[in-house]
């Protein structure tokens, strides 16, 4: 799943926040900016301070008061801070693991538009965490997030047309998803897509091709890609 979004950049459009904390890299004297207009009700500025409350940026790592801030700024309705609160909740970190609550966030935020949280809840849907299992709900928010562009949503639409859940199964609505997800870079997607290539399914069986994205899924660090690889290798490919 999706993890938190710990980057200070990702607040844009509070200008006077932004432009500091782009820009500067004494994180205290950013810290002590968000904490200004945090108590203010700024929403922007609230998240931001949960996120270096997450991150331990300008003040030591709490997680209690990352979700503490995290959460007045998703009680305004502020979508990356619902979904950060979604993490939490899921993870158990700062607060109780409850995912029924997750899901709650995490719907929010997907509701509001955020790919991120929508492949979570896809993920949620699909393994019956805090919901009841739902493949074609699951398909519904994959697909949101994949037309956004979420490689990894883009993976696992392509894994339910592939095994069937939830869609009929369909071998080259398959392939078409995971090449958009490997055009991202997704290992996971990368080895899929190898793996569509030795069996031939939705392609013509090529075992040199397959190797191929085996060895791409390598690169990025996948295990199974390299083992893959190592197989057909000895097998003389």
């Amino acid at each position: 799943m999706k993890k938190q979004f710990i980057a200070l950049a990702f607040v844009i459009g509070f200008s006077n926040l932004t432009n500091v904390a782009l820009a500067e890299t004494d994180y205290q004297e950013v810290f002590q900016t968000c904490i200004k207009y945090a108590e203010q009700g700024n929403a922007e500025a609230q998240f931001l301070l949960g996120v270096m409350y997450y991150d331990g940026k300008g003040v030591k790592q709490d997680y209690k008061k990352a979700f503490q801030w995290y959460q007045k700024s998703a009680e305004q309705g502020f979508k990356n801070a619902q979904f950060n609160i979604g993490v939490m909740y899921r993870d158990g970190e700062g607060v109780k693991q409850n995912y029924q609550k997750a899901f709650q966030w995490f719907e929010k935020s997907a509701n509001q538009g955020l790919a991120d949280a929508q492949f979570n809840l896809g993920v949620m849907y699909q393994n019956g965490q805090g919901v009841k299992q739902n493949y074609i709900k699951a398909i519904k928010w994959y697909r949101k997030s994949a037309n956004q562009g979420d490689g990894q949503a883009q993976n696992n639409l392509a894994v339910m047309y592939r095994d069937g859940l939830g869609v009929a199964q369909d071998y080259k609505k398959a392939i078409q998803w995971f090449k958009k997800s490997v055009n991202q870079g997704d290992a996971i997607a990368q080895f899929n897509l190898g793996s569509m290539y030795v069996f031939g399914n939705g392609v013509r069986k090529n075992k040199y091709t397959a190797k191929e994205w085996y060895g791409k899924a390598c690169d990025n660090g996948y295990q199974k890609g390299c083992d893959a690889y190592q197989f057909l290798t000895e097998q003389g490919y």
